[in-house]
C-alpha cells in the first residue's frame, strides 16, 4: 500500500536532513534513540497503518459512532487498534521514564502520528487526547493523582478527554458555568454540561478520564476563576471496584466528517472530581494541552491532505481523458487519449497539493524540533526555543487546516465528477478535513492570538529571533545562484511583514483594538505563507546538498526543488496583495449598517 496515503521517504528526508533531528538523538532524555531506531519505529508505524488503519477508513465513515441507551459505540476495529497502540507504547512515548514513559523525541512522536493520520484520520484523536490528558496529570497533578491514573492511561486501559466547551459559551472560556463544590474529603462535586467532547465515551476503555475546566463556587469571574479537575467516568473504591460517578452521556453529535471519531454531549451531576494544581489556575494548566492539541490538529490537517494528494495522484496516473494539443493548437483525434496527468492544469493542481502537503509537514516538524531543543536546553536558550514555539503554534494549527482544505479541494477537482461520488474517497477526505480549521480554536481565534499576542512576545524580541532563523536560510540559499532570487524574495517578504506591523502599531497604541485586529485572518494568511516559503527554501537547500552527495536521489530531490519554485510562483506571489489589504485604511468590517447584509 506504499504511497496510497503518504511518502515515508519524504518524511525521513525532512526528519534527518532538513530538520536535523539526529542532532538531538543520544542526548539528555533522548539518550536511548539513534537514527536507526527512529527509522525502525517509523517503519513499524507504517506497517500498522497499512494493515490496521488505512483499510478501515472508508468503513468507519459508513459505519460511524452510534449513541443508544446512554452509551456510544464506535467501530469494532478500534479494539484491535488500541491493542496495537498499547504494544507500540504510543501513549507512553513522550513521558518521562519515572512515569512509565519512553522519553521519545517529539519529532518522532509527531512523525508517527502523521503517518497514522494520513492512513486514517478517525483514529488518532482517541490516542492523542489520552496522551494530552495524562500529560496534564503528570505535569501539574500531585502524586496521588499520578498514582491513581497514569499507569492505567499510559497502558490505554483508560482513555482521556478534554472538556472545555459549553453550550452557552462556545470558545469563550471566560463564560463557562460548570460548577465545582468542595467536599469535606478534599474532592469536589461537578455540575454542568460539556459539548463537542471528542473521545468522550466509547466501549473500548474500562474507564474514561475527563480533564475538565470548571469554576469553584465563589471563584472570581472570567478566566481568573477557572480551575482544572480530573473527573473519571467511574470512581474506584477501596476494594478496587468501579462505582458510577454520574457522568452522563446525553448524546452524540452526527457530523459532516470524521464520523468514526465520536463527539459527545456530557452531563455532570454531582460527579466527584479532584483538583489539578491550584484553584483558579486551570486555564494556565489547560493551555499546555491546548497548545499540544493545536500542533496535533495542524498535523492531522497535513495528514488528511497527504492522503488526498496520493489518491488524486494515483487517479491522474490511471485516468485517460482528452488529447494533448499539437503545435497548431488543435487536437489530433486520431491519437489515443492521454492520461490526465499529462495535462498542464492537472499538473498544476497536483503540484499545488504537493507544495501544501510537504510544506505543512515540514512546518509541523519545525515546531516539533523546537520542542525537542527546548527540552534539552537550559536558561536563555531554553526560553528562546519555548517562545519560538509559542509564536509558531497558531500558524502550525492554521496553515495546514486552511490550506489543507484547499489542497483536498484541488484533489477532488482532479477526479472531476468522480471526486463528488461516494465510490471514490476524495469526497470523504473533503468532509473529514473541514473540521480541522475549527478544532482547538477556529482560524479567527488563532489569528487574533497571533496578531494580538504572539508577534509582541517579549516586546517583539521573539519575532526578531524568528526573523534570524529565516535569515539563516536566506543566507544559505543566497550562495546558490539558482536559489538567490528566491532568497531575495523571502527577505523582501520578511521586511513586508514588519512594514505591515509598523503600519498597524499606531492603531493599537491609540487603543482601537477592534480596528487593529479586524483583519487578523488576513495577517495569518500573509504570515503563514511566508513561513511555508521559508520551509520550502530550507527543503530546497537541503535537496541540493543531498543530490550532490547521492546521484540516486537526483529525481526525488529535483522534485523538491521544482515544488519550491512552484510555491514561490503561485503562492508567495499572493503576499503583496495580502499586505496591501492589511495596510488599506478602510475599516469595512467595523461600523456599518447591518441592514447592508440583507
Amino acid at each position: 500500500m506504499k504511497s496510497q496515503y503518504t511518502n515515508l521517504d519524504t518524511l525521513k528526508f525532512l526528519i534527518h536532513k532538513v530538520h536535523h533531528t539526529d542532532s538531538v538523538l543520544g542526548k539528555g532524555r533522548f539518550e536511548a534513540y539513534d537514527p536507526a531506531s527512529v527509522d525502525m519505529f517509523l517503519d513499524s508505524i507504517e506497517s500498522l497503518s497499512d494493515t490496521e488503519l488505512f483499510p478501515f477508513i472508508k468503513d468507519m465513515d459508513e459505519n460511524p459512532s452510534v449513541f443508544k441507551d446512554g452509551k456510544i459505540t464506535i467501530h469494532p476495529q478500534f479494539k484491535r487498534i488500541f491493542e496495537q497502540a498499547r504494544d507500540l507504547g504510543l501513549i507512553a512515548s513522550i513521558f518521562n521514564e519515572e512515569d512509565g514513559g519512553l522519553q521519545m523525541p517529539n519529532t518522532l512522536f509527531h512523525a508517527a502520528y502523521y503517518i497514522m493520520e494520513a492512513a486514517n484520520n478517525h483514529v488518532t484523536g482517541y490516542l492523542g487526547l489520552t496522551t494530552g490528558a495524562a500529560n496534564l496529570i503528570a505535569t501539574f497533578g500531585n502524586q496521588a493523582l499520578k498514582d491513581e491514573f497514569l499507569d492505567k492511561m499510559l497502558s490505554l486501559e483508560w482513555t482521556g478527554s478534554m472538556c472545555l466547551t459549553e453550550p452557552q459559551a462556545g470558545s469563550s472560556l471566560s463564560d463557562i458555568t460548570t460548577s465545582a463544590t468542595p467536599t469535606k474529603n478534599g474532592s469536589y462535586l461537578i455540575n454542568g454540561q460539556k459539548i463537542f467532547i471528542s473521545s468522550g465515551d466509547h466501549q473500548f476503555a474500562d474507564n474514561i478520564v475527563h480533564l475538565l475546566l470548571g469554576r469553584v463556587v465563589g471563584a472570581p469571574e472570567g478566566t481568573k476563576g477557572v480551575s482544572l479537575f480530573v473527573v473519571p467516568k467511574f470512581k474506584v473504591n477501596e476494594a478496587g471496584e468501579f462505582e458510577d460517578n454520574h457522568v452522563i452521556t446525553a448524546g452524540e453529535f452526527e457530523k459532516l466528517g470524521q464520523r468514526g471519531y465520536c463527539t459527545s454531549h456530557l452531563v455532570f451531576e454531582n460527579s466527584e472530581a479532584w483538583l489539578v494544581g491550584e484553584e483558579n489556575h486551570g486555564l494556565t494548566y489547560m493551555f499546555q494541552l491546548m497548545n499540544e492539541a493545536r500542533i496535533a490538529t495542524g498535523r492531522m490537517g497535513a495528514g488528511i491532505a497527504s492522503a488526498a494528494y496520493y489518491a488524486s495522484l494515483q487517479y491522474a496516473k490511471e485516468r485517460p481523458q482528452g488529447r494533448q494539443l499539437t503545435s497548431t493548437g488543435d487536437k489530433d483525434l486520431h491519437q489515443e487519449q492521454t492520461l490526465i496527468i499529462n495535462h498542464p492544469d492537472v499538473k498544476r493542481m497536483l503540484l499545488h497539493q504537493k507544495a501544501i502537503v510537504e510544506g505543512s509537514l515540514s512546518l509541523v516538524l519545525q515546531a516539533s524540533h523546537y520542542l525537542d531543543k527546548e527540552e534539552l536546553a537550559e536558561g536563555e536558550e531554553k526560553e528562546r526555543y519555548h517562545l519560538l514555539l509559542e509564536l509558531l503554534t497558531p500558524i502550525v494549527k492554521t496553515y495546514p487546516a486552511e490550506k489543507g482544505i484547499e489542497s483536498v479541494s484541488q484533489g477532488l477537482q482532479v477526479l472531476g465528477g468522480y471526486g463528488f461520488c461516494q465510490d471514490f474517497i476524495l469526497q470523504q477526505y473533503y468532509r473529514d478535513i473541514r473540521i480541522i480549521s475549527i478544532y482547538e480554536g477556529t482560524t479567527g481565534i488563532q489569528s487574533l492570538d497571533l496578531l494580538s499576542r504572539k508577534v509582541n512576545l517579549k516586546n517583539g524580541k521573539v519575532l526578531q529571533w524568528f526573523a534570524e532563523e529565516i535569515t539563516e536560510t536566506i543566507q544559505e540559499a543566497s550562495q546558490n545562484p539558482d536559489f538567490s532570487v528566491y532568497a531575495s524574495e523571502l527577505g523582501q517578504n520578511l521586511k513586508m511583514i514588519q512594514q505591515v506591523l509598523t503600519e498597524l502599531a499606531p492603531i493599537a497604541q491609540k487603543g482601537d483594538y477592534e480596528r487593529y485586529l479586524s483583519d487578523a485572518t488576513i495577517f495569518m494568511d500573509l504570515f503563514g505563507t511566508v513561513v511555508i516559503g521559508w520551509q520550502w527554501l530550507k527543503i530546497a537547500n537541503t535537496a541540493q546538498e543531498v543530490m550532490k552527495a547521492d546521484s540516486n536521489q537526483k529525481v526525488a530531490m529535483e522534485g523538491k526543488i521544482h515544488t519550491m519554485k512552484f510555491f514561490y510562483k503561485y503562492e508567495m506571489s499572493r503576499t503583496k496583495g495580502l499586505a496591501k489589504t492589511m495596510m488599506n485604511q478602510l475599516a469595512l468590517t467595523l461600523d456599518f449598517d447591518l441592514d447592508y447584509l440583507n
